[in-house]
């Protein structure tokens, strides 16, 4: 066997005394730069769920699912499957509040079950009192509202949202079972329903 070069020689005896020059992670805390694209975070305060994220997500990590409760009401949740992620940004840049999901510098993911790499948000949807279809998150409604100011005023959905949050709105109570009416105008309606409304107000 060949006898180790004196370069060589001289960078082990270095290593043991100073040791090695490699990283010292997992042992230590590695540094990452202040730009490193490590795990998405939903952040709840400031995520209107208004599912964005979840329309441009390359790998379609992002789950949007929508379902109604037993109590009549319905909700919105996003689930971010990271274990399926590939850590492009693509959510972060596409938020509309540009705070609700950022990327985060936490990189040691590693799990023993994929079912647990999760990261999850939730909310109350509003639906339409007329057909049940699913109108948009609670706090998507809020956020549309306070951005657009005395504008939302335009919109009764924003109405009730906005006077619903300052306690100022009455419980409507069901809606019976007849004909869009005028009256029907200050409840929740999806983009159909109002058009019928608004054409049957119009034209009869």
């Amino acid at each position: 066997m060949r006898k180790p070069k004196l370069r060589e020689l001289k960078e082990a005896i270095t290593a043991v005394i100073k040791g090695p020059y490699t990283s010292k992670f997992p042992k230590e805390p590695a540094v990452v730069s202040e730009r490193f694209r490590g795990l998405p975070k939903y952040h709840e305060d400031d995520c209107v769920l208004c599912g964005a994220c979840a329309e441009v997500c390359p790998p379609g990590a992002i789950e949007m699912i929508q379902e109604r409760l037993e109590d009549g009401t319905a909700k919105r949740r996003m689930v971010l499957h990271y274990d399926i992620c590939i850590f492009c940004g693509q959510c972060q840049r596409a938020c509309i509040t540009d705070k609700g999901i950022i990327l985060s510098n936490e990189f040691d993911l590693a799990l023993f079950d994929h079912t647990e790499a999760l990261e999850t948000v939730e909310d109350e949807l509003l639906v339409c009192e007329v057909c049940g279809e699913f109108i948009t998150s609670r706090k998507h409604a809020l956020w549309i509202a306070r951005k657009l100011g005395p504008i939302a005023y335009a919109n009764p959905n924003l109405i009730l949202a906005s006077q619903e949050e300052l306690g100022l709105v009455d419980e409507i109570g069901p809606r019976p079972e007849r004909p869009l009416k005028r009256n029907d105008n200050m409840r929740f309606l999806c983009p159909r329903c109002r058009r019928n409304l608004i054409q049957t107000d119009e034209w009869g």
